[in-house]
């Protein structure tokens, strides 16, 4: 499913996203997550240790909720994610994504901590969209 101009300018805004993976119980696992849209693929990024990381490397399936602040407006998108372990990768994604969600002078405080930690990014294919936005 290729996006249209429309869904591609929606994900392009400075949204949050709720991502949905699934605990080893079975149960839902929620977390909001900045979220960037690199070609036909959505990444994120979170830091090695937590909950989601652990879900994902034991059931690679997602669903990724793109909502507007302003009402009922969303886009979800499922998939299976693709790891990337590389931290030059993921350093440099975390801080794409600091840089896009609090602007260049003040992701540099945040961009200093990340470069501490272990990161791990994520990169989702746009092929199963839902868009809840009429």
């Amino acid at each position: 499913m290729k996006l249209t101009a429309d869904q591609r300018a929606f994900l392009g805004e400075k949204h949050f996203a709720v991502l949905g993976t699934v605990n080893a119980s079975g149960s839902p696992h929620l977390t909001i997550m900045w979220y960037l849209l690199d070609g036909d693929e959505i990444v994120f990024n979170t830091k090695a240790g937590r909950t989601k990381e652990s879900n994902l490397a034991r059931d690679r399936r997602v669903s990724l909720l793109v909502y507007d602040d302003g009402g009922y407006k969303y886009m979800r998108i499922d998939g299976r994610v693709t790891a990337i372990t590389d931290p030059e990768i993921a350093h440099r994604d975390i801080a794409r994504l600091a840089v896009r969600y609090s602007g260049e002078e003040k992701a540099k405080a945040a961009i200093a901590r990340f470069e501490r930690e272990e990161r791990i990014s994520y990169r989702v294919p746009t092929t199963r969209v839902y868009d809840y936005r009429d």
